[in-house]
C-alpha cells in the first residue's frame, strides 16, 4: 500500500470528519458514507469500526479492500486493508490523544473494536 502526502495525512488526522464508502459487492458501487474516527500513527491512517467486525462498512471495506473517503474537504480513492494487534497499543494512544474526554472513547479501546482495524491508504 502507498503512503498519503504530508499535507493530505496532515489535513486528515487534525479534521474530525472522515466519512468512509467502501464498494459495495459489484466491486464498484460506493456503498453510503459511514461517519467514522480515524487516527493517524506513523504517518498511516487508521480506523476502527465501532461495532467491531460485524459492522456492516468493515465487512464491506475487508471484502472489497477499495472504495472511497472524504474527509478534511477532500475525497479520495481508498484502499482497505485489516491490521492484526502489532500496532493496537499506539493506536490506542492516538484514541486517546485525539478523542480524550468523548465517552465513546472507552468502547473504541475494547476486543471488538480493536480487532475490527483497517488501514486506509490512498488509492490510484
Amino acid at each position: 500500500m502507498t503512503n498519503w502526502d504530508e499535507d493530505t495525512i496532515a489535513a486528515i488526522g487534525a479534521s474530525d470528519d472522515l466519512h468512509i464508502s467502501p464498494f459495495r459487492g459489484d466491486g464498484t458501487t460506493y456503498g453510503t458514507p459511514t461517519w467514522i474516527w480515524s487516527v493517524v500513527v506513523d504517518g498511516g491512517l487508521y480506523a476502527r469500526a465501532y461495532n467491531g467486525r460485524r459492522s456492516r462498512w468493515y465487512r464491506a471495506a475487508v471484502e472489497q479492500g477499495a472504495g472511497r473517503i472524504r474527509a478534511a474537504g477532500a475525497e479520495h480513492e481508498a484502499a482497505f486493508e485489516a491490521v492484526g494487534p502489532d500496532l493496537n497499543s499506539r493506536i490506542d494512544a492516538a484514541y486517546e490523544a485525539k478523542y480524550a474526554g468523548s465517552p465513546y472513547l472507552p468502547p473504541m479501546l475494547q476486543d471488538g473494536p480493536t480487532s475490527a482495524t483497517v488501514r486506509i491508504s490512498p488509492r490510484p
